[in-house]
Formats: structure tokens, sequence, C-alpha cells
């Protein structure tokens, strides 16, 4: 048997999860008092609901569910060919949390207040090769609204995303934001005709590759070379800015451009400017379903992406053949708590930790003793006395202990 973890999961001993805990009902609680509310959905999708999804490349990460019983034996007769091996499977694990709303809204709908606006903090799962910052199992922090067309949806997700991020202890962040709608006319207009996804997927590694590394992606992928010209033009400017775009667009295909000034500027003013807010034609994200406006958060301090989501008015119309307007804004929830462990953090002051030690037999008035002193506000645990108490007293304090009663000699608090 393996005492180890499956790889891509971790195990979380009492004093990471106290911190899990912690983060997860800050978040929490600012979504709740921000007016959204909290729903769960299963781990569990069907197979089809998945890979319809178009969940972008991470289609290729689902975790697929071998069928049960006399249905597997009867795909395994017929003899598993490359043609017929997804009729092995027909449920998946979920790979965000996006896909489970959309079909819950639609099987839920009649019994919802629309606008929706919900929560999930839940896990989530997908096929990585595990590395640093790539697990298989993770949690997710989305908040959604559901049934709105008005950009006003996106700058609330905005502001309580911030609110949020700043609970935890974060506060120098940058909010990068661009609209599918905008880049597609842009790419249109530089020539780019067919297969704009692909386009759009080299362009989101620009930070990564570089201008170069992009026009040499797009060539290898066999665009024209005037359209992949175009594109190294207009962005070798120092800079690509809302203004420059709707000049460029002349008019045709720049409403966008209103959109997004209007979420900057209202952002800007509510926020009394405390995180920057900025225009990134480069962003993209990986997922299909996005139609318009796309965000995400990068901390200045820690680099990297700790959230981001976006705009998904088709989603929910795949279950219900009518497209219902959707945005939500997702918080990468294991990002944060490495960055904040490695860093130090700790729970705020939950309540002190106390361990009431006593002798084997006197267990009733040690749990009277403790329900006293839990009625003051306490948190404490009871141990039997053992017999190194100076080593298990040293290791108390390690694990974050404020202080121990030994009843052998007085029900009095020892703090550390």
């Amino acid at each position: 048997m393996k005492i180890n973890p499956v790889k891509g999961t971790n195990d979380y001993l009492p004093e990471q999860v106290r911190l899990r805990d912690y983060l997860q009902s800050q978040i929490l609680n600012v979504y709740v008092e921000n007016g959204f509310e909290h729903i769960i959905t299963p781990a569990i999708e069907d197979a089809e609901n998945l890979d319809k999804s178009e969940g972008g490349e991470n289609l290729n990460l689902i975790f697929n569910i071998l069928k049960r019983g006399e249905k597997l034996e009867s795909v395994i007769n017929k003899g598993v060919t490359a043609d017929n091996q997804k009729e092995l499977s027909d449920l998946g694990l979920r790979y965000d949390l996006t896909l489970p709303l959309s079909r819950y809204i639609a099987n839920n709908q009649n019994d919802l207040l629309m606008p929706m606006k919900c929560i999930q903090i839940d896990r989530v799962y997908r096929a990585e090769r595990p590395q640093k910052g790539r697990l298989r199992e993770f949690i997710q922090c989305d908040i959604d609204i559901i049934g709105s067309e008005s950009s006003d949806s996106e700058s609330e997700l905005i502001l309580t995303t911030a609110k949020a991020l700043k609970a935890i202890g974060l506060s120098d962040f940058t909010v990068r934001i661009n609209d599918r709608r905008l880049l597609t006319n842009v790419l249109t207009k530089l020539g780019f005709d067919r297969e704009l996804d692909s386009v759009c997927i080299s362009f989101d590694k620009m930070d990564k590759i570089g201008l170069d590394g992009v026009c040499s992606e797009l060539s290898e992928k066999g665009f024209e070379s005037e359209a992949v010209n175009n594109f190294r033009d207009f962005l070798s400017r120092d800079s690509i800015t809302l203004e420059y775009i709707g000049e460029f667009l002349s008019g045709e295909g720049a409403e966008p451009v209103e959109s997004l000034k209007n979420i900057m500027a209202t952002c800007n003013e509510l926020s009394n400017n405390s995180f920057n807010i900025e225009f990134d034609l480069s962003l993209v994200r990986g997922q299909g379903y996005y139609t318009g406006t796309v965000f995400e958060v990068v901390s200045n301090e820690f680099k990297g992406s700790v959230a981001g989501g976006g705009r998904y008015d088709r989603l929910i119309g795949k279950f219900i053949g009518r497209d219902i307007p959707a945005v939500g804004f997702s918080i990468g929830f294991e990002r944060i708590f490495a960055i904040l462990s490695e860093n130090g953090a700790s729970c705020a002051d939950t309540g002190k930790r106390i361990a009431l030690l006593y002798d084997a037999g006197n267990f009733v008035e040690a749990a009277k003793e403790a329900d006293k002193l839990r009625a003051d506000g306490l948190i404490v645990s009871l141990f039997i006395k053992p017999k190194k108490t100076g080593k298990f007293i040293d290791k108390l304090e390690e694990k974050g202990y404020s202080g121990f009663i030994n009843m052998s000699v007085k029900p009095d608090i020892v703090y550390f």
C-alpha cells in the first residue's frame, strides 16, 4: 500500500487546513456581504456536457469515469479501438465550476431569482502533468452573475473580487481586461479570415514568448504572411490603447471599446483607484466559451495570475436552446494559498488554543473544566497527560497552541 497522495494532490496538516479554512471563510464572507448566494454542484458531470462545453485546452485534461457493470462489459466485448474508446466513459470530473453552473441554471431556472448572483467554492479536477503550481485537484472560488447583459455586472464582479483579495492580504495587484469581440474584430481587419480561436491561442502566449514568438507560431500554423505581417506591425506600437483601437476599427465593430471604458472608469471611481485596471489586447484566456469581456488579476508583489474570468453568454443556451447572459470571476485559491504560506501568513486571531492535560481516569473533571474555558471563548483540546510531558508541551508550542493547563498541578493556564 502506498502512503503518498496521488501525484497532483496534497495532504494538508492541521495548521495548513486552519489557514485554508480561514482564507476560504474570508473570501466567502466578502462574497456573501456583497449579495451573492452560495450554491453547490456535483463534482461529477455527464461526459457529453464536458466534451461539448468549449473549455479550450481543458477538454484534453478531463478525468473520465469508466462505465460500470454490464455497460462496461458490453463495450469491452465489442473491442476497444481508437474509434470507440470514448464509449468506455459516460461521466467525468468537472474541470472548472462554470460548466456545472450553466447546467445548474438550466435545471433550476424556475426556482431562481434572476439575475442570479451565485457563489461556488469547491474542488475541480484536471489531468495535468503535476508540477509546482499545477495540481490535479484544486479549489476555485467563483462568483457569477447570470441573466444580466449590463456591463455593470463586470464592474460588480471586479470590485467584489478585489475586496476578497484584500480581505486575505493581497493588496498590490492589477486587473487586466479585454473583450473577445474587440479582439476578433481587430484580427479580422488585420486579415485573419479563419480559425480565429487558433490565432487567439497563440496571441495568449505573448507575455511568455514575445511578439516574434507569436508571429513565428502563427506562420508555422499556416496563416497568410500578409496577415501575420499586419499583426506584427499593429502590435509593434509602444502601446495599444482603447482609443487607438477605436480609430483603427473606424467605428466598425468598435462597440466594445465604450463598454471597456465604462467598466474601467466605474472600477476606478468606486475603488478610489486602490488597484490598477489596465486594458490588454493580448489577454485572451483559453476557454472557448467566452463571448465578450475577459479579465485577469495579476499580483504585482508576487507575480503571476491569481484570478480570472469573463462573459459566457452562450454556454447556458447549449442546455436549453436559448441564450442567457452570464459572466463570472474565479479566484485561483491554490496559487494564493501557496503564496501566503511561503510568506509566513497565519490566521487572524480566531481564539486562543489551549491544551488541557489530565491524568487518566479524570476525564469528567477535565471535560467540565474545558467547558468553562470554552464558555470564555477559548479553544480547548483535551489530552491524557503523556509520560514525556516536556516534549509534548514543546510540540504544542510548535503547532501553534497558545498555552496549556496541567490539571495534575493546578487548573491555571500557562501561556507560551
